[in-house]
């Protein structure tokens, strides 16, 4: 089932366009997350609907559960950036029939595709010889099969990092600059990163994922590069906006989304679920100067003030995280990072990649 869902996830045939699969943008060689530096990538029978939202990394994602309210009340689990599926299995069928993505019109469509590709038979061998006839069974197949892929392929679990070698004691120890960004990471008084990412092993000595898999809100700025925001009255809500409407009556949602594991960070070239940040450089500066120097990243308003949290409405504003290290400065204050510190935690981010080899 592994095997025949690899096939699946690699093939192009299963598209309206014929031109995307999902590892189209769900890329090995970048993580498993988008292979280029586009806010969002381009799909549609014709491939030039622009989707929503950055592509994110699907690796490390086989111990994340099911959306839930953690017993302190936050938010955790489920997937893609507002948690709307609640499995590898659910999240791998929706891009199918998403008409921004793989644009089929049906699951009727997708297995009308699937019965002419190379492996059909292969799929018969291992589902049964009717199962083409049952639309909807066939489609659970083909996401069963995708999800097992996940599962059983190391690949999208190695563990075989820099920062891995290290904590397992395959190397002494990190460089010095990589220990320095290691340790403002993990300081709740200067990067204090840790709070959703956690660096350190288990209690049952399992190697970190740098995700809490909660959810937050950072006020990052609007991107014009995504089409949907040319209507200045749109805004993408996240968590309290998510398709089904299950938590549009909880406003202190809104403007929330999907923590990301940082591992393989350094391979991705479009940054937070708008795509708004291109390097790791602005990323981290924006995260320690987003309060102290609100001008260098928010338009002016007519009146030549700072247009502060200009991705989402005024009310939502106090939903945006002012009270965590690095977010509780004012304007004026030192950043809680300076920009050779900045350096530091980059250095140790890309200890965090993938395929080290000592």
């Amino acid at each position: 089932m592994a095997q025949l869902g690899q096939k699946i996830f690699h093939d192009p045939s299963l598209s309206a366009s014929g031109r995307q699969s999902c590892a189209s943008c769900h890329d090995a060689a970048f993580g498993h997350a988008q292979p280029n530096n586009l806010a969002a990538q381009l799909g549609g029978p014709l491939l030039d609907q622009q989707g929503g939202r950055q592509s994110p990394s699907i690796r490390y994602l086989a111990t994340n559960k099911a959306f839930y309210f953690a017993k302190d009340g936050t938010p955790t689990g489920g997937f893609f950036w507002d948690g709307r599926a609640g499995s590898l299995q659910d999240q791998a069928g929706q891009p199918f029939l998403n008409p921004v993505e793989m644009a089929n019109g049906s699951k009727d469509e997708v297995i009308q595709r699937l019965a002419a590709a190379a492996y059909a038979a292969e799929f018969r061998q291992v589902f049964g010889d009717g199962i083409m006839g049952n639309a909807e069974a066939a489609f659970q197949r083909v996401t069963l099969a995708l999800q097992q892929y996940q599962l059983e392929d190391p690949q999208f679990r190695p563990f075989s990092s820099k920062y891995d070698a290290f904590l397992l004691g395959k190397i002494p120890r990190l460089s010095d600059q990589e220990m320095r960004g290691l340790a403002l990471f993990n300081n709740p008084g200067k990067g204090n990163c840790l709070a959703c990412h956690p660096s350190a092993r288990g209690s049952d000595g399992s190697l970190p994922l740098f995700t809490d898999f909660s959810y937050d809100s950072l006020g990052v700025p609007r991107n014009p590069e995504l089409r949907q925001n040319s209507d200045p009255a749109f805004f993408d809500l996240g968590l309290c906006a998510r398709v089904g409407d299950d938590l549009a009556q909880r406003k202190d949602l809104c403007g929330l989304f999907k923590v990301p594991s940082l591992r393989n960070v350094a391979l991705r070239q479009s940054l937070f679920h708008n795509g708004r940040f291109k390097t790791l450089k602005d990323a981290l500066s924006f995260y320690v100067q987003r309060d102290t120097s609100p001008e260098k990243w928010y338009p002016a308003n007519a009146d030549g003030s700072v247009n502060k949290f200009d991705d989402m409405p005024q009310e939502f504003h106090r939903n945006v995280n002012v009270a965590e290290v690095p977010y509780n400065r004012q304007p004026g204050d030192a950043p809680a990072l300076s920009d050779s510190e900045v350096d530091d935690v980059i250095a140790f981010l890309r200890t965090l990649t993938d395929g080290y080899q000592p």
